[in-house]
């Protein structure tokens, strides 16, 4: 039997959780990872049509591209709203799995599906989205203990950058220590100096597992008293937004064409004589990124800008195409549908019930 952690875990592989951005509640929302996998419904988001398909359809775990619950509920029971689709899905033992920021910047996610949507050449990335508070875990190792604590570390949850694990960095250097009346030290003797070769070692961990890294440091670690400090930092961003090339073209007749691609219609802000070539886009809500595309790109394609945004994107020299949120969202859609078509047998779309889908979803 395949279970929702099967999912998870495969899911997790494409798309690290880590990576995405740490006000975003990716991963298991909804539901117990050791249940039955089933059927499979893939959508942009739980919306009541949605969630009465899932029910009636038998949908045993959803994986869906926005969050259900972004902010804390105070109470879970029938009716309207994010409560009453919660209670409805709890009720009816349906999973639900989250992929959202950590899908964007995924490599095949829904940043490179618009990139690709809008026939860009020479993607590349660009604007960091911070994941979750991280901390560097240090410590010093004699070197026949090293991979041992590494392991330890790595089991308790450090280690692990995107689809890699067990990452870390070592250098050669010398430990000084006294050690005092009552200790009882694995190397050196009680009152004299001691000089010992060992590794200083680092390793990530989320910082939400501080606590459990440094324990399993302290088993796995030889001495009595290992010297060990953590440091908190921003490490290891997804990139949210890609930029890439088209040949010279008028921002009117640009923003045109991604009316047509997108089946969208956009608002435009700049001179629509313009010409422009490179082409930043952040799917979603993009007007964080102003500055980042001012940086790299002519014109920004993204959804939800403001007008405060839009003029400072305009005083930066960069133009705007605002496709909206659901249409620069959309071709990520297909990457996604066709991902979890790889891990899961039996798989629903759910896609078409969005109310802001037209009827031809994807173009070939």
């Amino acid at each position: 039997m395949r279970a929702v952690r099967d999912l998870l875990d495969a899911l997790d592989r494409i798309a690290p959780f880590s990576k995405a951005a740490g006000w975003d509640p990716v991963g298991l929302q909804l539901g117990d990872p050791d249940a039955e996998l089933g059927t499979v419904g893939v959508a942009h988001e739980l919306t009541d049509e949605v969630v009465e398909a899932v029910v009636e359809r038998s949908v045993d775990t959803v994986v869906v591209y926005h969050p259900l619950v972004f902010d804390g509920l105070r109470r879970v029971v029938a009716g309207p709203g994010v409560p009453g689709r919660v209670h409805r899905l709890v009720a009816a033992g349906r999973s639900v799995v989250v992929v959202h920021t950590a899908f964007d910047v995924a490599r095949g996610g829904t940043a490179d599906a618009l990139a690709a949507a809008l026939d860009l050449d020479a993607v590349r990335p660009f604007g960091p989205g911070w994941g979750a508070e991280t901390v560097v875990v240090v410590t010093y190792v004699p070197d026949e203990f090293v991979d041992v604590v590494v392991e330890a570390m790595s089991r308790a949850g450090a280690g692990r950058i995107g689809a890699y694990e067990e990452c870390s960095f070592r250098g050669p250097g010398t430990g000084t220590f006294r050690p005092g009346p009552g200790a009882a030290p694995t190397v050196g003797e009680v009152g004299r100096r001691n000089a010992e070769p060992e590794e200083r070692l680092e390793m990530i961990a989320p910082a939400s597992r501080r606590d459990e890294v440094v324990a399993a440091l302290v088993d796995a670690h030889p001495y009595e008293e290992p010297a060990y400090h953590t440091i908190a930092v921003d490490a290891n961003a997804g990139f949210i937004g890609r930029v890439g090339v088209r040949p010279d073209i008028a921002l009117g007749t640009f923003a045109t064409a991604v009316a047509e691609r997108l089946e969208t219609e956009p608002r435009v802000a700049g001179d629509l004589e313009r010409p422009v070539a490179r082409i930043a886009v952040v799917p979603g809500a993009g007007r964080s990124f102003v500055d980042d595309a001012a940086a790299v790109a002519d014109v920004l394609v993204t959804g939800d800008v403001s007008h405060h945004a839009a003029r400072r994107a305009l005083d930066r020299g960069l133009a705007v195409v605002d496709a909206g949120h659901i249409a620069t969202e959309r071709p990520g859609l297909r990457a996604l549908y066709a991902a979890v078509g790889r891990i899961a047998d039996d798989v629903v779309d759910l896609t078409d019930l969005d109310p802001g889908w037209k009827e031809r979803r994807w173009r070939n």
